[in-house]
């Protein structure tokens, strides 16, 4: 019943910064046990994920990608956020933000996914 919807721009030059937005419908982002996450697709390649923000404000990164991301949410917005720094023409891909019930269960509810060029 989670609804997800990840918005952007679509191209990036590289060095900018990348900031997307997954707007939630259907659950309160702060639902006691609820985790958002954002995880890309590169062209061609696998799912990898890319980081996490609990229902109470607390954050993984995955360690190859924390020295320049970041995950933030507002609640009042019921809005989960990505940023990531010195983009490079290797992170174009599909970023998806996806809902966990639970920090061990599955990503039950995924957004459509919205591309990411980088490219100048």
């Amino acid at each position: 019943q989670v609804q997800l919807q990840e918005s952007g721009p679509g191209l990036v030059k590289p060095s900018q910064t990348l900031s997307l937005t997954c707007a939630v419908a259907g659950a309160s982002i702060t639902t006691d046990g609820y985790a958002w996450n954002w995880i890309r697709q590169p062209p061609g390649k696998g799912l990898e994920w890319m980081g996490v923000i609990a229902y109470d404000g607390d954050t993984y990164i995955s360690p190859s990608l924390k020295s320049r991301t970041s995950i933030s949410k507002d609640n009042a917005k019921n809005t989960v956020y990505l940023q990531m720094n010195s983009l490079k023409p290797e992170d174009t891909g599909v970023y998806y933000c996806a809902c966990q019930g639970s920090p061990t269960s599955n990503f039950g509810s995924w957004g459509q996914g919205t591309q990411v060029t980088v490219s100048s």
